[in-house]
């Protein structure tokens, strides 16, 4: 199954946050709760963390295999723990209406 973000949705990246969690990584600090995008849809608003605004922007036809490897050229983390926060993460994604699968 291939992975598309809604077309609805209006988003943004917050550059100086998207700027300080890259930073915080580089040094071994806790970013998750640092907001890097906005999504808006349906009068909500949804702030994500840097892990989140990454894997928002691969859902652009990719599979979850391919999300995953992707992410991790970026992001120091076991392959397993990764999938797994991926899966989650795109699991809430759909039921907010935020992407759909095909």
């Amino acid at each position: 199954m291939k992975i598309f973000r809604n077309p609805d949705v209006m988003w943004r990246e917050e550059d100086e946050f998207k700027e300080q969690a890259y930073k915080g990584l580089g040094t071994g600090e806790d970013v998750a709760e640092i907001g890097t995008s906005i999504l808006l849809h349906a009068g909500r608003m949804h702030s994500l963390n840097i892990l989140g605004t990454e894997i928002w922007k691969l859902c652009d036809n990719r599979t979850i295999e391919e999300i995953v490897s992707a992410l991790r050229q970026s992001f120091d983390v076991e392959e397993d723990v990764l999938r797994e926060d991926v899966i989650e993460f795109l699991k809430n994604m759909k039921e907010e209406g935020l992407i759909h699968e095909e």
